[in-house]
């Protein structure tokens, strides 16, 4: 139990982290097109991406996928501005749910390779893998639904009481989340 909270706590500090900006400009870039009310899509959404990262995760430690780590570190970026391209130039966001599904699932393969550094080495000297793995999803999960409900709260703050349009709001998280990840791609290109 106690290995299981060590990692736990490990993954958890790996998306609440200030060195976790990309991850969170992702999330924050998937979350801003949904309310409150959307919050059924926007599980769906999350969880696709958790099955994305859950799986290239698991693959990656036990050394079934192994990709680059320049280009992991590359694409993570360009997975943020992708999002928050889809947030401006779309008018709705919330009917492409099944595009957002398939691309949110893409782009958690991609962060869990991201993630999939850090934990293979942290594994590397550990007899119970799966207990790590498990404890580390766990408190990423945890900390992405702290992240979404924290943005969340904020955007329905924003939006209902001091009355900033949603569009305005999705525009200019998006665009903010896009030049951050614009900045981080050129930071990172591979070659």
């Amino acid at each position: 139990m106690q290995e299981l909270l060590f990692y736990l706590k490990l993954g958890w500090e790996h998306i609440v982290s200030t060195d976790a900006l990309d991850h969170q400009l992702f999330i924050l870039a998937l979350v801003a097109a949904y309310t409150l009310k959307d919050l059924k899509k926007l599980l769906i959404l999350v969880t696709a991406f958790t099955i994305g990262h859950s799986a290239t995760l698991a693959l990656s430690v036990f050394d079934v996928l192994r990709i680059p780590s320049d280009w992991v570190e590359f694409l993570i970026p360009c997975t943020i501005a992708i999002t928050a391209l889809f947030n401006l130039l779309k008018k709705d966001t919330l009917n492409h749910l099944s595009v957002n599904y398939s691309v949110a699932l893409l782009f958690g393969f991609i962060h869990g390779m991201g993630f999939a550094n850090s934990v293979r080495i942290m594994l590397a000297e550990d007899q119970s893998m799966a207990v790590g793995l498990l404890g580390f999803n766990i408190g990423l999960e945890l900390g992405q639904i702290v992240l979404v409900a924290i943005i969340l709260f904020i955007t329905e703050i924003l939006t209902h009481f001091l009355n900033v349009p949603k569009r305005f709001l999705v525009l200019g998280l998006s665009f903010l989340a896009l030049l951050f990840a614009l900045k981080m791609a050129f930071e990172r290109i591979p070659f």
